[in-house]
């Protein structure tokens, strides 16, 4: 990271009290939750692409990975009338936003760009409201990676799993060795990526979409998902005692540092280990959630730009992140794919073409399924819901079987 950009992270408190009476015209003032140091890496690739063009950048980050706390923020300073130019959001929040009528309208700057002809139809199902393009994706992240540390597994002698007996294998081989097998933090959006992962591999993609997406009482309260809140119950047994709240990139600091064998998340997490320095299939491994290869749960992040009356400088900001130039040179950083279909893969590394790869694939198959950990599922309402309920189960609150009956009911309630 560059020292003279280096992220400090705002404090909640504080960032509710933030101005922008410094904010100049040439300026843009975004707020964010990329605070982690593969995050801050990759976002000075846009800040920097930005300065090129006379556009000075405001930060406002606003830690906690999901962006809970971005949103308590973002909230305070549209109701006093204040909203920043651009505000990093995911998936049905962004509707939500675009509902209020406060946000901008950037189908002068799509047309411009050709934005209809490269975006994904997933994506644009979030990036517009009422056929206006409210937002500008930077990436596509996929939610059913599991990072391993190859050294521990080679040590160990466990292969890399392709099935859900073999990765229990493997997480015996590291707890008999002594390792942490899951390396995990205890926050409720941690617990359902995984739980995101365990209900695809368990029921596949068909499933998915009825439990997930459709939000099906027959699907919810099956035994395919009773089976799932038993495979979590497993894996709950491969964690350490010190899990509770810890951050994400914390975690994969685990696997990077020899103390945990493997990592169920996102491929933001990847950012970490290019940052450690480790190579992909050398130093780590990066492969679907046993069972799930050809199927991605995605998630988004997309800049929502808020109505701040007649911007250039947002609106260059707009078209720098759709540039296909930034969209490689941010995503090789990211270890997310690029947010346009147009995108040479020559960059990026034998991680970020296997993402390539599969999102092209599971685009083509109808295999692309919205992440409900990540806000691409269903409603902010029923994914709450569904945090509730897993993290409930994952902390032993409730058995299996009182989980399956809990999950209906709160869905049902959210819904």
């Amino acid at each position: 990271m560059k020292k003279n950009t280096m992220i400090q992270t705002l404090p909640l408190a504080g960032a509710l009290l933030l101005s922008t009476a410094a904010v100049q015209a040439e300026d843009v003032e975004v707020l964010h939750w990329w605070t982690s140091g593969g995050e801050a890496a990759a976002l000075n690739v846009l800040k920097d692409d930005l300065g090129t063009k006379g556009v000075g950048w405001q930060d406002m980050p606003v830690a906690g990975g999901g962006g809970g706390n971005a949103m308590t923020v973002l909230r305070a300073r549209v109701t006093s009338g204040n909203p920043p130019t651009a505000v990093q959001m995911l998936g049905f929040d962004i509707q939500d936003w675009a509902a209020e009528d406060v946000v901008a309208n950037l189908n002068s700057v799509a047309e411009a760009e050709g934005w209809n002809e490269v975006v994904p139809t997933a994506l644009q199902r979030f990036a517009k409201y009422d056929d206006k393009w409210v937002s500008a994706p930077v990436n596509v992240h996929s939610t059913n990676w599991i990072w391993a540390n190859k050294k521990l597994l080679d040590e160990v002698g466990a292969k890399q799993p392709e099935n859900w007996d073999e990765l229990i294998s493997a997480l015996d081989k590291l707890k008999a060795a002594g390792y942490i097998p899951l390396a995990h933090g205890g926050q409720a959006w941690q617990d359902a990526t995984i739980f995101d992962g365990v209900v695809l591999t368990t029921g596949g993609i068909d499933f998915y979409r009825k439990a997930m997406v459709d939000l099906d009482p027959e699907a919810l309260s099956s035994d395919t998902m009773l089976k799932v809140f038993d495979r979590m119950t497993q894996l709950r047994g491969y964690v350490d005692k010190n899990f509770p709240g810890r951050d994400w990139n914390l975690a994969s600091a685990m696997v990077i540092e020899n103390k945990a064998g493997m990592q169920i998340m996102g491929d933001w997490a990847k950012g970490e280990f290019l940052k450690a320095g480790l190579k992909p299939n050398e130093d780590f491994l990066c492969f679907r959630m046993p069972g799930t290869q050809g199927m991605v749960t995605f998630n988004s992040d997309q800049f929502v730009m808020f109505d701040v009356g007649e911007s250039k400088a947002q609106d260059e900001m707009a078209k720098a992140i759709m540039a296909p130039t930034f969209q490689s040179a941010f995503n090789v950083v990211k270890g997310s794919v690029p947010a346009r279909t147009d995108v040479s893969n020559a960059d990026f590394d034998a991680c970020g073409k296997k993402g390539m790869a599969d999102l092209a694939e599971a685009n083509k198959n109808d295999t692309l399924v919205g992440s409900m950990a990540h806000g691409h599922a269903a409603p902010a309402a029923v994914k709450n819901a569904v945090y509730d309920v897993v993290t409930n189960h994952f902390n032993g609150g409730m058995d299996s079987q009182q989980a399956t009956k809990a999950l209906v009911s709160a869905v049902q309630d959210a819904i």
